[in-house]
């Protein structure tokens, strides 16, 4: 059920205002143009940046000293990322990859602050923002917990389908390999081909131009 509960804490969460915020006067911003497989930061980099995609999408993942990698978020456009600098971080915990063209407005720390004390609608949107997030996070840690390699994967697909955030029924999702998939929910790229053909089967996705997710894939995060 984790799916739906996040889907109803976003809608009572307020929707972040992108355009007010963009338009803030006396914010110091760039925009920064990637190619898809581009770093945007490595693990270890200075954190000295508040991060917001306008358009595109980005990996996190992290490298262990054995240099083994996980991936801990795939984000998209209208989601902040980098924010543990605002929280005394002083190096970036995961490294950052564009996963589709990508363009990226990047907030120097200072900067975000005083317009968070400064102008509290958009303070009061970006903590529910990241509120939101960090749910998502904590049912993420669930799902790899207690639930089948299926289901992680089925949810997987949601939550980059943007599911609870858009009405239509069908969502075209950011093109994105069967090995990262595979890396996310923690499991090998032949079962996520395995499941991903099942899907297809059942009609729940369609590959034939692109990745499309059809919300009826619920139905096996639900199913016991």
């Amino acid at each position: 059920m984790q799916v739906s509960k996040a889907s109803a804490s976003r809608r009572l969460a307020p929707r972040f205002n992108a355009r007010a915020f963009l338009a803030s006067a006396g914010l110091s911003k760039t925009f920064t143009d990637y190619r898809r497989n581009e770093t945007v930061f490595t693990q270890g980099d200075a954190c000295d940046h508040v991060l917001y995609i306008q358009t595109g999408g980005v990996k996190l993942a992290v490298l262990s000293k054995t240099g083994r990698e996980a991936v801990v978020a795939m984000l998209g456009s209208g989601d902040f990322f980098g924010e543990g600098c605002l929280a005394g971080q002083s190096v970036r915990m995961a490294s950052a990859t564009a996963i589709t063209p990508s363009r990226i407005l990047r907030i120097n720390k200072d900067a975000m602050v005083k317009l968070l004390h400064k102008q509290h609608a958009i303070s009061d949107r970006f903590i529910a923002h990241m509120l939101a997030r960090n749910i998502r996070i904590e049912e993420d840690l669930i799902d790899q917990l207690f639930n089948s390699s299926e289901k992680r994967l089925a949810r997987t697909l949601l939550v980059l389908a943007r599911y609870g955030k858009q009405d239509a029924p069908v969502r075209t999702v950011t093109p994105i390999s069967q090995k990262t998939l595979a890396e996310m929910i923690g499991t090998t790229r032949s079962r996520v081909n395995f499941f991903m053909k099942k899907f297809q089967r059942l009609g729940f996705i369609d590959c034939t131009h692109g990745l499309n997710v059809n919300n009826s894939l619920l139905t096996v995060v639900l199913h016991d």
